[in-house]
C-alpha cells in the first residue's frame, strides 16, 4: 500500500447526498476478486447510458476528471452494503480521497485499508467547497494527513479526524498485517526476554 500524506490536487464535485455502495459500483460488477478494471465500473449507470454511451451531464466523464485526485460528495457518502470493491473502483479511477461530511461505517474502514483516505469535514464547509468547484472546476485542493487539515485556494480551511492507527498505517504506508511485521524487532526481543515457561510437573492421568 502507498504511503499518504499530502494529497494534492483538483477535485470532482458530485454534491449528492448519501450515494450508496451500489451506485458507486453496481453489484453485477462484483463477480472479481480482482482490483483490475474497476475503475471503469466506478458510478457505471451514472456514466453511461443504457447503450453504452457517455452521459455528457455526468461530471466524471469531464476529461479534466481523469486528472482529479479528490471527491467531494454530499453527506453520507458510501452507506449501503459492505462491498470493498467501491473502494477499489475509487482507487482505480485515480481518486486518493474522498470528502464528505460522513461516511457509511464499513465503507470508511474499507476505504481505509485500502488507502483511500476518507475526509469528514463540517457542512458549511463541504458547502463552501462544492460551491468553490463550480465557479473554478480547475481549483486544487490540498489535504494534510499528518496535520488532519484540507485547505482550499481561497484559504479556508477544515480539520478533520482520522482513527490514530489507521492514520499511522497509511502515513507508513502499511496496512495491518505490514504493520505488525514493522514491530518484528520487538516482538523478537519480548521473546527473548520471556522464554516459553517449561511445565515440570509430572504427567497426571
Amino acid at each position: 500500500m502507498k504511503r499518504v500524506n499530502r494529497i494534492e490536487g483538483r477535485a470532482v464535485a458530485l454534491g449528492v447526498d448519501h450515494i450508496d455502495t451500489d451506485q458507486i459500483i453496481p453489484a453485477r460488477f462484483l463477480k472479481t476478486t480482482s482490483k483490475q478494471g474497476l475503475g471503469e465500473c466506478l458510478f457505471r449507470d451514472w456514466r453511461y447510458g443504457p447503450r453504452g454511451e457517455p452521459r455528457p451531464d455526468c461530471p466524471l466523464n469531464d476529461p479534466a476528471a481523469r486528472e482529479s485526485r479528490i471527491l467531494v460528495a454530499g453527506d453520507n457518502f458510501g452507506c449501503g452494503s459492505s462491498r470493498e470493491h467501491a473502494a477499489w473502483a475509487l482507487l482505480g479511477f485515480g481518486f486518493d480521497a474522498v470528502i464528505s461530511t460522513s461516511f457509511g461505517d464499513i465503507f470508511r474502514q474499507n476505504a481505509l485499508n485500502n488507502g483511500l483516505l476518507p475526509v469528514a469535514v463540517p457542512r458549511a464547509f463541504l458547502e463552501h467547497t462544492l460551491a468553490l468547484l463550480a465557479a473554478r472546476p480547475e481549483s486544487v485542493l490540498a489535504i494534510d494527513l499528518a496535520d488532519e487539515r484540507v485547505t482550499l485556494p481561497d484559504g479556508r480551511s477544515a480539520g478533520f479526524a482520522i482513527d490514530p492507527f489507521a492514520r499511522r498505517c497509511l502515513l507508513d504506508g502499511v496496512d495491518e498485517i505490514g504493520y505488525v511485521l514493522q514491530q518484528e524487532a520487538a516482538i523478537a526481543a519480548f521473546e527473548r526476554r520471556h522464554p516459553p515457561l517449561v511445565d515440570t510437573r509430572a504427567d497426571r492421568v
